[in-house]
C-alpha cells in the first residue's frame, strides 16, 4: 500500500508533510547560515546585498515549479487514474525541460548581470557585492532549477525519502562551504553564492543517482530515454497550465519583495539590513507552511484522480488545521522572543531594535498562511489553474504592491512592513470563499454525473 492509499488521513498527511517540511527546514537553515556568516563581516552593505539578491534567487527557483510542480500535479492525478505509462512520459518530459530552462537562465543572467542587480534595488554602496552574489548564482542556475524541480517530481512518484535527503544533502554542503568561503577565505557575498550553487549541484547529482537506481530496479515510472520525451499535447498543456501559476507564486513574491526592498531602500542600507534579518526569521513559518502544502499536494491530486471526494475533503480540513496551529505557535514565539532572535545576526543595538520591531509585525500573518497555502495547493493539485492564478495575483500584485505603496506613503517604513499581514488576512477570507464555491460546484457536478 502506497502512502497515497493510507486510510488514516492524518497519518498520510504526516508521512507526506513532515519530510517536505524537513526539506523546507533544511533550506531555511542554509538561508539563515548565509545571512549569519555574511553578518560576521559586520558590513550592512553585504547583508543588504544578500537581501536584495534573494528575490532573484527565488525567481530562478520558481522556474523549476513550471515543470516540477506542474509535472507533479499531473503525475499524481495520472497515478490516481492508474495511467502509469503517461506518468512516466510526464516525468521524462519535465526533467528535460528543467535542464533546458536552466541553461537559458544561465546565459541570460550572465549577459544582463548589472541591469538585473540594479533592478533588484542595488545602489552604489552595495552594487559590487550584489553583482558578486548574482554571478555565482547564475552559474549554478541549471542545478538550482533541476534539484528543486526533481524534488517535486520525486514526491509525486512516491520517492519521498529520496526527495528530502536530496534537499538536506545540498543544504548541508552549502552550510559547510559557507563557513569555508566566508570565514576562512573571506570571500563575502561571492562565497555565500558559490556555496549555494555547489550545494544545489551536489543535490542534483544525488537525485539523478537515485533516478538511475530506480531505472536499474525497473521502476516503471522512470526513464531518461529520449523516446519517452514525447507526451500527449493535453499533458503538455496541463503541466504548463498548473506549473505557471505555481511558478508565479514565487515570481510574484519576488517582484513584490523587490518593490518592498526599493521602498525600504529609501531609508538606507541599515533599514534594508534590519528588514532582511526580520524577513529571514519570519520565513520559518512561511516555508514550513509551504513545505506542508507541497507535501500534501500529491495526496490531494491522487484523491481527486481516484475520485475519492471524502478523502480529499478530510485531507484539506486536517492539513489546513495543522497549518493554522503551526503558524500560531510561531506568531507567539516571535512576539515573545523577537529581540533575542535578531540579536543572533546583528550587533548594533539600533539595528536590533529596528529588526525586532519589523519581526513582531511580519509574524502576525503566520497563522493565516496555513489556510492560504493549503487552498492554493488544493487548486494546483486538482488542475484548477485559473483559481490558483487568481490567488497568486491577488496576493502578490493586486493587493500587496498597492498595499506597500499606500501604507508606505501614509505611515512610512512601518506601514510598508505592515502590508504583508494586512494582505494575508484579507486573502484568507477570499480563499475560504473560493474554496467553498469550488466544493459546492464539484458536488453539483457529481450529482449531475450520477443522475445521468
Amino acid at each position: 500500500m502506497t502512502v497515497f492509499e493510507e486510510k488514516n488521513i492524518q497519518r498520510a498527511i504526516i508521512k507526506l508533510g513532515i519530510p517536505a517540511m524537513l526539506g523546507s527546514l533544511a533550506t531555511l537553515i542554509y538561508n539563515m547560515a548565509d545571512t549569519y556568516f555574511v553578518s560576521l563581516t559586520k558590513s550592512s552593505a553585504q547583508i543588504a546585498a544578500v537581501t536584495l539578491c534573494m528575490p532573484v534567487l527565488l525567481i530562478i527557483m520558481s522556474i523549476s515549479s513550471i515543470f516540477g510542480m506542474g509535472g507533479s500535479s499531473v503525475i499524481a492525478r495520472l497515478l490516481g487514474e492508474k495511467q502509469h505509462e503517461n506518468a512516466k512520459r510526464t516525468i521524462t518530459y519535465s526533467t528535460y525541460l528543467m535542464a533546458l530552462s536552466g541553461i537559458i537562465v544561465l546565459v541570460i543572467g550572465l549577459v544582463l548581470l548589472k541591469p538585473i542587480a540594479s533592478l533588484a534595488g542595488a545602489d552604489a554602496e552595495n552594487m559590487s557585492f550584489t553583482c558578486d552574489y548574482l554571478f555565482w548564482i547564475f552559474l549554478g542556475a541549471p542545478f538550482i532549477i533541476l534539484s528543486n524541480g526533481l524534488v517535486h517530481i520525486f514526491r509525486s512518484a512516491g520517492l519521498i525519502k529520496q526527495a528530502t535527503t536530496g534537499i538536506i544533502l545540498g543544504n548541508g554542503i552549502n552550510i559547510v562551504l559557507d563557513w569555508v568561503f566566508i570565514v576562512l577565505l573571506n570571500m563575502g557575498t561571492a562565497g555565500a553564492a558559490l556555496a549555494t550553487s555547489i550545494g544545489f549541484f551536489c543535490a542534483t547529482i544525488y537525485l539523478f543517482f537515485c533516478m538511475f537506481i530506480e531505472i536499474l530496479h525497473k521502476n516503471e515510472l522512470f526513464s531518461l530515454s529520449p523516446k519517452y520525451f514525447k507526451v500527449k499535447p493535453q499533458t503538455r498543456i496541463d503541466v504548463i497550465k498548473i506549473g505557471i501559476p505555481g511558478s508565479l507564486i514565487t515570481i510574484m513574491l519576488s517582484v513584490s519583495n523587490i518593490v518592498l526592498n526599493n521602498c525600504i531602500g529609501g531609508y538606507g542600507s541599515n533599514a534594508v539590513a534590519a528588514y532582511g534579518i526580520a524577513f529571514k526569521i519570519d520565513t520559518f513559518p512561511i516555508m514550513l507552511g509551504v513545505g506542508l502544502s507541497q507535501g500534501v499536494g500529491p495526496l490531494l491530486g491522487y484523491c481527486y484522480g481516484a475520485n475519492q471526494k471524502d478523502r480529499l475533503k478530510k485531507a484539506m480540513t486536517f492539513s489546513s488545521l495543522d497549518g493554522i496551529i503551526l503558524g500560531a505557535i510561531f506568531t507567539v514565539a516571535f512576539l515573545l522572543f523577537s529581540r533575542p532572535l535578531v540579536s543572533i545576526f546583528l550587533q548594533d543595538s539600533e539595528l536590533i531594535e529596528l529588526s525586532a520591531r519589523f519581526l513582531r509585525v511580519l509574524c502576525l500573518s503566520a497563522a493565516f498562511l496555513g489556510i492560504v497555502n493549503m487552498v492554493t495547493a488544493y487548486f494546483q493539485a486538482l488542475g484548477k489553474a485559473k483559481s490558483s492564478l487568481i490567488i497568486t495575483m491577488l496576493r502578490n500584485v493586486i493587493l500587496f504592491i498597492p498595499g506597500v505603496l499606500i501604507l508606505n506613503a501614509l505611515f512610512g517604513i512601518n506601514g510598508a512592513i505592515a502590508a504583508q499581514p494586512v494582505v494575508e488576512i484579507i486573502l484568507t477570507a477570499i480563499c475560504l470563499l473560493m474554496m467553498n464555491y469550488s466544493q459546492k460546484k464539484e458536488e453539483k457536478l457529481m450529482l449531475k454525473t450520477q443522475a445521468a
